[in-house]
């Protein structure tokens, strides 16, 4: 059994570490600074199991710069061999994980004569793992996330921008087969955790399902669940979202209110909305064995366009304890407030699970579960890394996530959206939306706007991005102390603002476990970085373009220079 921390001892000066994520691997590199003369970056080589060495591309050249005009056509991809990775960590994904060990080798490059861009190879290391999408270790575990790659290079390779469904208005009665390649892409390990559960429970004639649910518009999946029949039940989310014009969800509901009676399908909002995304499967006594939790709603922005993250425990205790929230809100949802489901963190510690904790809202007071994640937040020693859906609301620990960048001695990266108008979490309602880079070393977001996105794609693609798309940062985790030993993971349906814990129906989870921990940080990572190049790529100009630099700009020098965050990043991550 690998660990999800791979170390490469140094060779020659040269150390290599790598940390498995869902998929796929952050590698990072620490180079002995003697060695660092006419250095040009890192070569970064993959062997899969099943194929030949290739050398992973860099997106950047000595040649070509790049600007805020540079079509995605002019921007050509270069092995990095010769267009080496200026920085001390890589991320890879394969594009299609094969079953088996990836072997990494990492060579220092360096300039020739005179500052030359023929380039000669170094010291270099290797490193081999599997890249498997879940969590071995943990055989009652499974944790996913979607890709949130919509608005990349990637899809626009693979599938050319094509929309993700029919245009014109929103229905549940489209075909999705001619879509089933781009939602197995986009919806990535969280989409098959969604259906193979679905498909699990239904196989099982005996088996009866509840459902907690929000968004929902999938077509697939309401179908799925209109095939239980009476075996389901479901409490639904009827806040004005999803009863105004335009929503498909009173359709959904109609269908299901047919197929498991009216009896069996309850509505409402608590004080604001029914927030949770859960399935929980019971036994033929009616028993609770099984959940899905997280962040992903079950629609076609939850699984295709949103980054989000689900979660499986296949665990009769954490079962109940999910059940209790949902009977809470099944029987009495305007007084759930008062069940003694929401009065407490539960503490979970059972064979084949990491040790976690989860509660249930609404609370009486968000203090029963935020005093918890403010306090890891307070006590993190050396790295916060996160994905929140917004910093906006209330509370202690969306205003502890606002300063990180000011606080001395974190390590913090994190990305969340912004919103100009419209309410928290009511996607298609917003109007004008960014992203928000929260990067270390500095005390504001970067924004990137969509507006940007959209000037830069084919325009079946603008079509798609129309009309206020709406939350695409969609996860809601934070990551503390990701490779210490005491790392924590706080993740689930909870927006984490005060308001929230007190008038929505959600759950929040605790997780006290490094390969977790590190798996979450290394989609953080993934997250920040991905729209950070679309950040840089914003404000970069003819003057000042994105292009590798060159000999004598000593591009490492600030991974060594110990007031400079970049010389924490290269410390904490190859400690």
């Amino acid at each position: 059994m690998q660990d999800s921390i791979q170390v490469a001892a140094a060779q020659n000066g040269l150390t290599l570490k790598a940390y498995r994520g869902d998929g796929g691997v952050l590698l990072a590199f620490d180079l002995d600074q003697h060695l660092t003369a006419n250095l040009a970056g890192f070569a970064v080589q993959c062997t899969p199991s099943n194929g030949p060495a290739t050398y992973l591309l860099n997106r950047l050249s000595f040649d070509t710069p790049i600007t805020a005009a540079t079509t995605p056509q002019a921007r050509p991809w270069t092995p990095s061999n010769l267009a080496p990775f200026q920085k001390f960590r890589w991320m890879h994904f394969p594009a299609d994980l094969e079953p088996g060990a990836y072997t990494y080798t990492i060579t220092a490059m360096y300039f020739g004569p005179g500052g030359s861009t023929q380039l000669t190879p170094g010291v270099s290391a290797a490193i081999s793992l599997e890249l498997v999408p879940s969590q071995p270790q943990f055989q009652h575990f499974e944790m996913g996330f979607t890709r949130g790659d919509l608005s990349s290079q990637a899809y626009a390779d693979k599938f050319k921008n094509a929309p993700i469904e029919p245009v014109g208005a929103k229905t549940l009665d489209y075909d999705t087969a001619p879509f089933q390649a781009q939602y197995a892409w986009l919806g990535y390990h969280a989409r098959k955790m969604v259906f193979g559960f679905l498909q699990e429970c239904l196989a099982d004639p005996d088996v009866t399902l509840d459902l907690f649910a929000y968004d929902l518009d999938e077509p697939d999946i309401v179908r799925m669940l209109q095939q239980f029949g009476p075996r389901l039940r479901a409490v639904l989310d009827n806040a004005p979202l999803h009863t105004k014009a335009g929503a498909v969800e009173p359709e959904a509901r109609a269908r299901l209110v047919a197929s498991a009676s009216a009896a069996n399908v309850v509505t409402g909002h608590f004080k604001r909305f029914a927030h949770d995304k859960v399935l929980i499967k019971k036994d033929k006594d009616g028993k609770a064995v099984k959940v899905l939790t997280g962040s992903a709603n079950f629609s076609v922005r939850g699984l295709y366009v949103q980054a989000n993250n689900v979660l499986i425990f296949d665990d009769p205790g954490t079962a109940v304890l999910y059940e209790q929230a949902f009977e809470a809100a099944f029987t009495n949802m305007a007084h759930a407030d008062q069940a003694p489901i929401v009065s407490q963190w539960f503490d979970v510690a059972a064979a084949g699970l990491p040790p976690f904790s989860v509660s249930f809202a609404p609370h009486s007071s968000a203090s029963i579960s935020l005093d918890k994640v403010s306090a890891a937040l307070q006590n993190a020693q050396s790295s916060v890394l996160f994905a929140v859906m917004e910093l906006d609301g209330g509370g202690d620990v969306l205003q502890q996530l606002r300063e990180l960048a000011g606080r001395a001695g974190i390590f913090s990266y994190g990305i969340t959206q912004a919103m100009k108008s419209g309410p928290a979490d009511q996607g298609s309602s917003a109007q004008s939306m960014g992203i928000n880079l929260y990067k270390p070393g500095q005390s504001n977001g970067i924004l990137t706007s969509f507006a940007f996105l959209k000037s830069q794609v084919a325009p079946q693609f603008q079509a798609e991005w129309g009309g206020g798309m709406g939350q695409v940062i969609h996860d809601k985790f934070i990551v503390t102390d990701f490779n210490d030993h005491m790392p924590l993971v706080f993740t689930g349906s909870s927006n984490l603002a005060e308001g929230g814990e007190m008038e929505n129906g959600d759950n929040l989870l605790c997780i006290a476990d490094r390969a977790t921990a590190i798996a979450y940080a290394v989609e953080a990572i993934r997250l920040v970085d991905h729209y950070h190049f679309r950040a840089c790529m914003q404000s970069a100009t003819n003057e000042q373009p994105l292009q590798l630099q060159p000999n004598g700009a000593n591009w490492w020098a600030p991974y060594y220079d110990p007031t400079d965050i970049k010389s924490r990043e290269r410390a904490l991550f190859s400690r």
